[in-house]
Formats: structure tokens, sequence, C-alpha cells
């Protein structure tokens, strides 16, 4: 878990907002809420995935200073929530393990075919490393991009016939068209 100086809304020192709350008009409040920190302190601490097992050690989900956590199953429904939109994938039938997309899949190949289109890459290969942590990908938002996360975003790419996936023992890569 990467140490950001996090920002933290209003709600997060607010003791209800660790308990999902039973009328629905503030319950549908309060769970918007936890899917904008999530997905913002995911963006801000580059996190691509999580485990709800181990969500009671991370900040996100436990606020020491009011002595308050989100129980793993408010966590898991508000993940199933943000995967509605595209934001978050359950990796297992238990959704212990999440992916977290604080930009949906699509918006992500969008901007990686972006920047190949303005690099003047297409019909070249670069190796995965390059696209996600290569010297000349600093300063993009893709940077520093999950390995798994990164296929996922090429695989909409390689749907598109913007790109072709090479996933040989011997090189992890793209083609982009």
């Amino acid at each position: 878990m990467t140490e950001v100086d996090i920002s933290w809304p209003w709600q997060y020192s607010f003791p209800p907002f660790f308990t999902l709350q039973p009328h629905p008009e503030t319950r549908s409040k309060q769970v918007a809420a936890w899917k904008t920190l999530i997905l913002d302190y995911c963006r801000q601490t580059k996190t691509y995935s999580l485990d709800v097992r181990e969500a009671n050690q991370w900040p996100l989900f436990s606020n020491s200073a009011i002595n308050r956590k989100l129980d793993s199953n408010v966590i898991i429904s508000i993940l199933s929530e943000l995967a509605k939109n595209g934001n978050a994938a359950a990796l297992d039938k238990a959704k212990n393990r999440w992916e977290i997309y604080w930009h949906t899949l699509e918006e992500w190949a969008s901007m990686i075919y972006g920047y190949i289109c303005e690099s003047g890459l297409q019909n070249s290969v670069i190796t995965f490393f390059e696209l996600s942590n290569g010297t000349d990908v600093e300063g993009q938002e893709f940077f520093g991009i999950q390995t798994e996360v990164l296929i996922k975003v090429l695989r909409v790419l390689e749907n598109d016939r913007k790109c072709e996936l090479i996933l040989a023992d011997d090189m992890q890569g793209v083609k982009f068209f």
C-alpha cells in the first residue's frame, strides 16, 4: 500500500459514514460518496486491486481517529455498485478480490490509443513494460498501470481492431495499428 497524503472528505470523519444507513435516500447518498472516495483514493495511490479480507487494514476503510471500520459486506456491496458502471470487477466468485478502475477499461483504452497515435507509434511493437513503466510514458495517466489491467484494456483495443496482443513466453507486448 502506497503512502500518499490523502485529502479525506468530511464524511470520512463522520462516524455514521462507516455504518450502512437504513433510510434509502441517505443510503443512496452514502454509497455514492463511498464510490467517489474509493475511486479517488485508488487513483491517488495508484491502486488497481484490493482484497476485501485485508481492507480493514487500509486507511480507506478504517479511520483510526474515530475508531470506525467499514464492514466487509458493505465494501463488497459498494464495489458491486462500482462494477455496474465498469469501475470495478470481481476477480473471484466470493467477491473477495477486486480490480478497481478509476477510468473504465474503455476510457483507459481511449487514453492509451490516443497516446499511441500522438506519438506516431502505430505499426510498432511495444512491450507491456514500455507501455506501462517506460520513460516515454512517465507523466501519462496510465503510467504504472498494473499488467493484468493493461491486458484487459488492450483487449478492448484488440476487439476494436486497433492492436494485436503478443503473449509469447519470451515477449509480452502489443502491436498497434
